[in-house]
């Protein structure tokens, strides 16, 4: 697959090789932002599982990142899609330095964050 070049420059050699399913789709349609593509393609140009790439478009269209009419799949506004990189480069340099967040231990507090606000 296809990186851009700024993508090949920031990110760490042992995280090139483990792209997420949303990222390998950003990439790919990055990559052919001059295209549109339906779902089917993008599997297979990205190799996701054709069962999966239904759930990981409307994620992404949800989130402003790709943009989708009738049958096919094109990448979002240039914007949204500068302003995704810039939290993406900024949340891995914030865990490069601070470690990575534990999702159970969010989720702890959020339960005992709620159940505190309902005693109240």
């Amino acid at each position: 697959m296809v990186i851009d070049i700024d993508t090949f420059e920031e990110t760490p050699e042992q995280e090139l090789g483990d792209l997420s399913n949303p990222e390998k789709v950003l990439e790919f349609l990055l990559s052919n932002d001059d295209k549109a593509f339906k779902a089917a393609e993008i599997a297979d140009e990205t190799g996701i599982p054709q069962n999966s790439i239904a759930t990981v478009l409307g994620r992404l269209e949800d989130r402003g990142l790709v943009r989708h009419k009738a049958a096919y799949w094109a990448i979002g506004e240039p914007e949204r899609i500068a302003s995704f990189g810039q939290y993406h480069r900024v949340t891995e340099r914030l865990n490069a330095r601070f470690g990575t967040e534990d999702r159970e231990a969010w989720r702890e507090h959020a339960a005992r964050t709620q159940s505190t606000d309902e005693d109240e």
